[in-house]
């Protein structure tokens, strides 16, 4: 992981390199229903969630057929 820093010069919105990295796996792990809302008391509990929910998502994504374009 890289820890990217805004520079004070900036003026306005500029795009951050690679954010979308992590805002895309975030929106990958709401569509998770028990992530959406902070139900676990403790975090290795969240954590746990947040392990399956990856691992359930990359099965499914490794277990479909692939297509005549991803070849």
């Amino acid at each position: 992981m890289e820890i990217v820093k805004r520079t004070d010069d900036m003026a306005g919105f500029v795009v951050l390199p690679r954010r979308w990295v992590a805002e895309r796996t975030f929106a990958w792990l709401m569509n998770s229903r028990r992530l959406a809302r902070d139900y676990e008391t403790l975090p290795a509990t969240s954590e746990a969630m947040i392990r399956w929910s990856m691992v359930t998502r990359m099965s499914r994504r490794l277990g479909r057929p692939l297509s005549a374009a991803r070849h």
